[in-house]
């Protein structure tokens, strides 16, 4: 019989009959081994422990432990778990997809009645019952015909449907769970018994069409997490929790922030209170770009499709944008423009509007461009996802030799502006050249280069992303976490010497001859709508007291304390305060919480003594405990507290 070489991840090989099963070749390291092993890598690919390996290879043994292997395993077995238990509950059900998704899986089923959250509980108790059996789990590979007859046979048509659109020269691989059986690629585990009976969960059922077909059969696709032990389920429904609390569309209604409707989908009604929050985000980010040496531009919203055809937008985006077409006078035929999704094409035509010397560059231009595009229905999600957003965006047109200094020049004020709001920590995401790209290996090398020392000087880390670059330049992207544990992509810094060149931008070197300049797109916060409402759920509502769009209400807690309160409110707003008086004829306990569900930071209440001793009695949302303050000293504490960051004095700050 043929041997074959095995390598394994220290670089020590061992030879093998060829056909050896991953299985066989843990058990023949150690017995322990092969009791834990769940699964290998052959040459990158995961495998099961039940396929042979034919040829040379590399290979690496996983367990339990292999937490990125493991968890994709134990999902993808308990979806044909929970298909099992759908038709053993109800036999005449037909079964069709079942993938794992992040975080669980889901299946799709054709059944004529709606499945209930009780039926959810029973095919979780059915479920447990398949884990207790420790019912095995084997593989066979088929021919098309036999697969075909065999779905045939059990009157699951769907399943035939996907055998004959899976290519021809692809191995049909049938799994069996107990005496269950699936269509599926796998791999698997190798019995019903390694999977955590008390590690997941079903959470939703949701109607889905066959194949995404809106023609096609409506089935309904039960949704399910899972994870490796009891605790990380327990800490993931957690955060569910958390995050269902801090949900911006909840709170933005709590808030009286904005609301959406129908006839505007993916369009922000933006209410007085959410515009305050848009507004001071937007004043202090302007004040930010203009110390860092950007120049504010706006550009417009309507531009003509010659300018998205030049910039290749046309071909490559075209179906995410909003075409407005209009009859122009003395025009043959109708004018076809559309509504700008990105800003960049507009910025080269500032650029190329009078001659641009070498002593010109870097020159930082930056834009709160309102753009549009289109997003189906289904992805739309409050203000975190919409149609119609504006962008913090700028393009810096620099030499290829200052892309280093500008990329760390950028690095540091995004950290800068990242803390400002709440984020001390972010993770940098580095994407490096594709195998289909434009420009030479040594310009791909310098430039690369430029952003890695870049992130270097600035003393930061960074992961590295290889081939997911843009096909004309690399990009960094720039990742928060927030305090559920969420991480949300927002800041972005993308190196571009193609739209210069397609749009015809030239700047005149030291010696006179004309040169394309690079382009850096950057953004710190990306859209506005989005940020503010990742913001909003980061702080569960209780925004920096510079950002509250009603940082204090002064509440009176009798009739006789109405001019008291009116006058401490006109004090802080003269102090550069927002503040409002609440003189209303109802209780101060139903004033407090009223004005605590609203997320209101400070509460000053004014009642007799307050209005003879000129206190105010000062409760912070959050806190059950007030405590009685002199006016002269609430009035500077809460000036200094409501100014933004940049504006503080530096002792201050």
């Amino acid at each position: 019989m043929a041997q074959i070489s095995l390598t394994f991840p220290d670089g020590n090989a061992r030879e093998y009959a060829s056909g050896i099963t991953p299985g066989e070749v843990a058990a023949d390291i150690s017995k322990s081994l092969g009791k834990k092993a769940i699964s290998a890598t052959v040459d990158g690919r995961h495998w099961d422990l039940q396929w042979p390996v034919e040829h040379d290879a590399s290979i690496a043994i996983h367990t339990m432990q292999d937490e990125p292997q493991a968890d994709e395993l134990l999902r993808h077995d308990l979806a044909h778990v929970m298909a099992r238990a759908v038709q053993e509950i109800w036999p005449d059900v037909r079964v069709t997809i079942g993938p794992v998704i992040e975080n669980g899986w889901y299946y799709d089923f054709d059944r004529k009645e709606p499945f209930t959250p009780e039926d959810l509980g029973l095919i979780e108790k059915k479920m447990r019952e398949i884990i207790a059996a420790r019912d095995p789990v084997r593989t066979e590979v088929w021919d098309r015909a036999r697969a075909i007859q065999h779905y045939k046979d059990a009157n699951e048509p769907f399943k035939v449907e996907l055998i004959e659109a899976i290519p021809g020269d692809e191995p049909l691989r049938m799994y069996w769970h107990g005496d269950w059986q699936d269509l599926c690629r796998g791999p698997h585990l190798q019995n019903t018994g390694q999977l955590p009976a008390d590690a997941f969960k079903l959470m939703s059922v949701a109607g889905a069409y066959w194949r995404g077909d809106s023609n096609r059969e409506m089935l309904q696709r039960i949704y399910g997490v899972a994870f490796s032990s009891k605790e990380k389920l327990k800490a993931y429904l957690h955060m569910l929790e958390e995050a269902a609390k801090r949900d911006h569309r909840k709170l933005g209604r709590e808030m009286n922030l904005f609301h959406m409707q129908e006839e505007a989908p993916g369009q922000v009604f933006w209410h007085p209170n959410g515009w305050t929050i848009y507004t001071t985000l937007q004043d202090y980010m302007r004040r930010k770009q203009r110390a860092g040496g950007y120049q504010e531009i706006n550009t417009p919203q309507v531009v003509d499709r010659k300018l998205w055809e030049a910039s290749g937008h046309w071909d490559k985006y075209q179906d995410h944008m909003f075409i407005v077409e209009v009859e122009e006078e003395h025009a043959r035929e109708k004018a076809v423009n559309a509504l700008k999704p990105m800003n960049c094409p507009c910025h080269v035509q500032v650029f190329n509007q009078g001659l641009k010397s070498y002593r010109d560059l870097p020159l930082r231009l930056a834009e709160f461009g309102s753009c549009s595009r289109y997003e189906p229905s289904g992805a739309l999600h409050g203000i975190m996802r919409v149609r119609g957003f504006t962008q913090d965006d700028a393009h810096i047109f620099c030499t290829e030799d200052q892309i280093e200094e500008e990329c760390a020049r950028f690095i540091n004020f995004l950290a800068d502006i990242y803390a400002d709001l709440g984020f001390e920590q972010f993770e940098i995401k580095f994407a490096t050249r594709p195998d289909v790209r434009v420009g030479s290996d040594e310009s791909w090398d310098h430039v690369e280069g430029a952003l890695e020392g870049a992130i270097k000087a600035t003393g930061r880390d960074f992961t590295l992303e290889p081939g997911d670059g843009a096909f004309y330049g690399p990009k960094l992207d720039f990742y928060l976490t927030d305090a559920i544990g969420r991480t949300w992509q927002c800041g972005t810094f993308q190196v571009d010497p193609n739209l210069p060149e397609r749009l015809g931008a030239t700047y005149i070197d030291a010696a006179g001859s004309k040169q394309r300049p690079y382009m850096l797109h950057r953004a710190c916060l990306g859209s506005f709508e989005r940020f503010i409402g990742i913001l909003i759920e980061e702080h569960a509502g209780k925004l920096p007291f510079w950002l509250a769009p009603r940082q204090v209400v002064v509440a009176s807690i009798v009739s006789e304390a109405d001019d008291y309160v009116r006058e401490v409110a006109a004090a802080l707003q003269a102090a550069g305060v927002r503040a409002e008086a609440d003189v209303r004829n109802e209780k101060i306990n139903y004033k407090v919480r009223e004005h605590s569900v609203g997320k209101v930071p400070v509460i000053l209440a004014c009642g007799h003594r307050e209005v003879e001793n000129r206190t105010v009695s000062l409760r912070r949302l959050g806190e059950k405990q007030s405590s009685v303050l002199p006016l002269a000293d609430v009035v500077p504490q809460l000036r200094d507290e409501a100014t933004a960051p940049d504006l503080l004095a530096p002792e201050a700050s």
